[in-house]
C-alpha cells in the first residue's frame, strides 16, 4: 500500500504480510530508503523481493526494528547481507543480548522460534527523532507486548508505526505478564500515550492500516480489562498464539511431534505451571489444539496438524 492511500507520509510504502511476518514498512526519500522491521527468517527471500521492489533505484541505508521479537526482526540478516552499507537500529532494552546473541534474553529459545543472528549500529532512544525516507519519526517507549519495544509517530501526517502496542483489533500477547511481571498497567499507559499522540492513520504490527483510532483504543482496552478480570484468559490465549505461530511457519506437522515442541518449550511449561498446573500438561496442551481446531485455526486427524 503506497502514500498515495490513507494520506501516508509521501515515499512510505506498507508492505502487509502474514501473520507469520510482522508487516514491513518502506520509506522512501528524494536519495535513500529506509525499511521498518523485517519479518521472520522463513520469510526472508520474499522480504528481499518485496524490499528490492518497493525501494528500485534507491539505495537502502536504513533498517529500523520497533522491537525484536522474531517476526519483526527474523530477516534482518537477510536483508544486512543483501545491502552491506545498511545501518540497523533496535531499541535499546536488549542491545547487549544481540551483541552476545543471547536467545534466551531474546525470547528465541524460550518461545520455540528462530532467528538468524544479526548485529546493529545504533539505538532507537525513546525521546528522540529518527529521519526515515526524508521525514522525521519521534521514538516514543511503548512496554506492554514486549518491555522494550517503541513506536514510531510522524507528527505532519500524524502517521503512527504502532507495531504491537494497537492493532484494529487489539494488541500483541502481553509477554511480561507469562513470565509473572506486571504489565498489563504499561499497555494502558501505552494505550493512553497513543491517545495523546491523536494518530489519523495508524501503521500497525499486522493487518491492515486504520483510521478508527478512537474505536480501536476502545477495543483494545476493553480487551485488557477482561484479561485484567481473568488473568487466565490471557495466559491461555497467548499459549494458543504461540502454537499458531509454530503452525504457521510449519504448515504441517506430525501431531505428536508437534506436541512434543510444545511440551520442550519453555513457555508452554511456565504458562502451565503458573495458571493451569491443576490439569495434566499434555491434556492441557491437546485441549488447546482442539480449541483452534473449533476456532478454524487448524485442522487436525489423528496423525497431523495442520495450519487453516
Amino acid at each position: 500500500m503506497s502514500s498515495a492511500v490513507n494520506g501516508l507520509p509521501a515515499g512510505v510504502t506498507v508492505l502487509e504480510r502474514g501473520w507469520l511476518s510482522s508487516n514491513t514498512i518502506v520509506l522512501c526519500g528524494a536519495e535513500e530508503a529506509a525499511v521498518v522491521d523485517s519479518g521472520y527468517c522463513t520469510h526472508s527471500e520474499l522480504t528481499l523481493a518485496l524490499v528490492a521492489r518497493a525501494v528500485g533505484d534507491l539505495p537502502l541505508s536504513m533498517l529500523a526494528n520497533t522491537h525484536l521479537h522474531s517476526d519483526h526482526c527474523g530477516g534482518n540478516a537477510a536483508l544486512r547481507a543483501r545491502y552491506p552499507m545498511l545501518r540497523t537500529m533496535i531499541p535499546p532494552g536488549l542491545a547487549d543480548a544481540v551483541r552476545a546473541w543471547d536467545a534466551a534474553a531474546l525470547s528465541y529459545e524460550p518461545t520455540g522460534q528462530q532467528c538468524p543472528r544479526f548485529d546493529y549500529d545504533d539505538l532507537l532512544r525513546p525521546g528522540s527523532a529518527v529521519q526515515l525516507g526524508g521525514q522525521a519519526w519521534q521514538v516514543h517507549a511503548a512496554p506492554g507486548h514486549d518491555p522494550h519495544s517503541v513506536i514510531l509517530f510522524e507528527p505532519a501526517s500524524r502517521t503512527l508505526i504502532s507495531a504491537d502496542a494497537l492493532w484494529q483489533n487489539g494488541f500483541g500477547v502481553v509477554f511480561p505478564e507469562l513470565e509473572g511481571e506486571h504489565a498489563f498497567d504499561e499497555v494502558s499507559a501505552t494505550l493512553d500515550l497513543i491517545e495523546s499522540l491523536a494518530p489519523r492513520v495508524v501503521i500497525p504490527g499486522h493487518g491492515s492500516l486504520f483510521s478508527d483510532v478512537t474505536e480501536a483504543l476502545g477495543r483494545a482496552r476493553s480487551r485488557l480489562a477482561a484479561y485484567l478480570r481473568e488473568p487466565r484468559r490471557h495466559a491461555a490465549h497467548a499459549a494458543k498464539v504461540l502454537l499458531k505461530f509454530k503452525l504457521l511457519e510449519l504448515q504441517t506437522a506430525r501431531l505428536d511431534d508437534f506436541a512434543a515442541w510444545a511440551e520442550s518449550t519453555a513457555y508452554f511449561r511456565l504458562v502451565h505451571e503458573r495458571w493451569f498446573a491443576a490439569q495434566p500438561r499434555q491434556e492441557w496442551l491437546f485441549a488447546l489444539i482442539g480449541e483452534l481446531v473449533r476456532a478454524g485455526a487448524a485442522n487436525c486427524d489423528t496423525e497431523f496438524i495442520m495450519n487453516a
